[in-house]
């Protein structure tokens, strides 16, 4: 065999293959065999039938077509791997020339990770947020705990913001009570946004066996999607009542003595969270900076099919599971189609550069994965897909998936190397020492967040809570 490399971009390259025809003999006979399973000749027992008889009757161009299907997977990798070429997705395979007993001649155009120049990131400098908690967070802090420590009472008074009601529903939808729209004794918090749109105005205003009507698109259920008029009667009010803010409730509501060393405690908490937000916010601006030193092309059908998956694991999944469409989604974050699939372009774009750029660079640095460090990463990852670590890791086996895993721990790996010898100051103008934090985690937590282009598309997870949340308020 021989092959010859054509470069038609930085991304693509046209691989024309000549095979002599003798190379051909395995294929044949495995066509032959195939042929020989599949046919049923008068006069010969199946599988037995001669090759001049199946070139007569079925034509020696079938076998030709079905050794030619066998013989160029082999061909096409042994002309990847004499190059020395890294092909992403599936090559373009053009059959040229294919005469009977002399030579088969075929070319393959691929997309290819591209040669990247690695730019020096010694002097990359970026400016991230000063960890400053104020008394006001560290008050909210203890607002929140002391509100899961809140008891209620009944009351006999109208509905306000903040009580809780028990209330019925019953949901119509052209005039028919839907058979899944009725639910009784439903505990219902005024303000938390938890069940229909339209509700908190409907109840609030009303005593016990007080009873409105509104309209709301329904979330779920058969009548998914549709207008429907909601009845809603009001069977008990109780008002929330908080504990007092004391020592005592210090001592109910966590292992402190006094209130102030709760609040020192929150305190701490609160520190430690944005000291943890800004070592991400370090490793994204350091990102940042480090794509902007190279360059660094992107294959076309690659970024094509990065757009694809990216709209439909929000769409199918993301937004599904939280029962929003595409349409609501866009409604709610105020965006038309054309600036949605503009942004996921631009995600999908630095999502592939930064694969790109940092696999070259866990080549340059020979950066290795442990065991244990695939582990951590495997644990942290189970976690934030609500799998047990053994469930998630049987899956990732069956899917094929460990080579990812690996992948995402080299990058963040990578990545750190590149942030160690960044200079981060806070808007203070105070230098910021990133060494103290857990090398390891913080790669793989910077990996998950910033670095991984084929893991779970964060960026829009995170749109899509915000908008779920913005919907419920």
């Amino acid at each position: 065999m021989k092959s010859a490399v054509e470069t038609l971009n930085p991304t693509r390259v046209r691989l024309t293959v000549e095979v002599p025809f003798e190379e051909l003999k395995d294929s044949l006979d495995a066509a032959y065999k195939k042929i020989n399973q599949q046919v049923t000749v008068k006069g010969f027992r199946k599988g037995k039938i001669p090759a001049r008889v199946i070139d007569q009757r079925f034509g020696r161009g079938a076998v030709l077509e079905e050794a030619v299907n066998d013989a160029l997977p082999k061909f096409y990798t042994e002309a990847v791997n004499e190059a020395d070429l890294n092909p992403l997705g599936q090559p373009e395979v053009d059959i040229k020339e294919l005469k009977d007993g002399e030579l088969l001649s075929f070319t393959a155009e691929v997309d290819v990770r591209p040669e990247i120049e690695i730019p020096d990131y010694a002097g990359i400098e970026v400016e991230v947020d000063a960890i400053d908690v104020s008394d006001e967070e560290v008050e909210t802090a203890v607002e929140q705990l002391r509100g899961r420590f809140a008891s209620t009472k009944d009351v006999e008074r109208a509905a306000e913001d903040g009580d809780v009601v028990t209330i019925d529903l019953e949901a119509k939808v052209d005039g028919e009570v839907l058979e899944d729209g009725v639910a009784q004794d439903v505990s219902y918090t005024i303000g938390s946004g938890e069940l229909l749109e339209g509700i908190d105005e409907a109840v609030k205003g009303l005593e016990a066996g007080g009873e409105a009507t509104f309209t709301s698109q329904l979330k779920g259920g058969s009548a998914e999607g549709k207008d429907a008029e909601v009845t809603v009667k009001v069977t008990k009010v109780s008002a929330r009542e908080l504990p007092e803010l004391d020592d005592e409730f210090a001592q109910m509501a966590s292992e402190f003595d006094t209130l102030d060393e709760l609040k020192a405690d929150s305190r701490t908490r609160l520190e430690n969270q944005k000291q943890y937000d800004q070592a991400t916010q370090a490793q994204e601006r350091v990102l940042e900076k480090f794509l902007e030193l190279a360059e660094i092309p992107v294959p076309e059908k690659l970024l094509a099919d990065e757009v694809q998956t990216r709209k439909h694991n929000l769409e199918h999944h993301q937004l599904g599971q939280m029962g929003l469409t595409i349409e609501k989604f866009l409604e709610i974050q105020g965006k038309t189609v054309e600036e949605f699939e503009a942004e996921t372009g631009e995600q999908a774009v630095k999502g592939i550069k930064t694969q790109f750029l940092l696999d070259a660079l866990v080549n340059k640095e020979k950066l290795g994965v442990t065991q244990e460090e695939l582990t951590e990463h495997l644990m942290r990852r189970a976690q934030s897909s609500g799998m047990s670590p053994d469930q998630f890791a049987q899956a990732v086996v069956e899917g094929g998936q460990v080579p990812m895993l690996v992948g995402e721990v080299a990058r963040g790996k990578a990545l750190a190397v590149v942030v160690e010898k960044a200079k981060v100051t806070d808007t203070n103008g105070e230098v910021v020492d990133l060494s103290d934090e857990d090398e390891d985690e913080a790669a793989v937590e910077a990996n998950a967040e910033v670095v991984e282009a084929d893991a779970d598309a964060d960026a829009d997870e995170a749109k899509a809570d915000e908008a779920k949340a913005d919907e419920a308020k």
